[in-house]
């Protein structure tokens, strides 16, 4: 009983950081600090200080932060409406909305009529049904002038 009670009494008379280090090794374990004060001691070095910026810049740098975000979600919105222009100016769908945006099609058109030679095959009912070129209806070009001064000499 008293070599327990003596081992326990200079196990709480040592520095708890070298009973943590010397048990760390014994264990294979290592153990953080228990206080905080402890831990900053480790850090730090006395007469070293925090790394900190002025107010200023801070703010400076949120601000510039804050206008390369904008110019980024404007460069995204440009690129969507560039991809739907692309696609209505093929005419091959109905709706240029039917294609899911893809910054691949911006690059390279012949990914983009692949693209929509992909999506008719699967959905056809996306096609434009617009008729192009003569369709044998409407107004058709006269070939020859009508007179109707000769129509009535020729009767007379």
């Amino acid at each position: 009983m008293t070599d327990t009670t003596t081992t326990e009494t200079t196990a709480e008379t040592e520095d708890p950081r070298a009973h943590e280090t010397r048990s760390g090794t014994d264990e294979g374990e290592t153990h953080e600090p228990t206080s905080p004060d402890a831990a900053q001691q480790d850090e730090q070095t006395p007469g070293d200080e925090p790394e900190t910026f002025p107010r200023s810049v801070v703010e400076k740098l949120r601000k510039e932060n804050a206008t390369y975000r904008e110019r980024a979600k404007k460069a995204d919105q440009y690129a969507r409406e560039l991809h739907a222009a692309r696609v209505a100016s093929t005419g091959r769908l109905a709706d240029p909305s039917d294609l899911d945006f893809d910054p691949a099609h911006l690059d390279d058109l012949s990914v983009l009529e692949a693209a929509i030679d992909d999506l008719l095959d699967r959905k056809p009912h996306l096609a434009n049904r617009r008729p192009r070129g003569s369709v044998g209806q409407g107004m058709g070009g006269s070939t020859t002038s009508t007179d109707l001064a000769g129509m009535l000499r020729s009767r007379a």
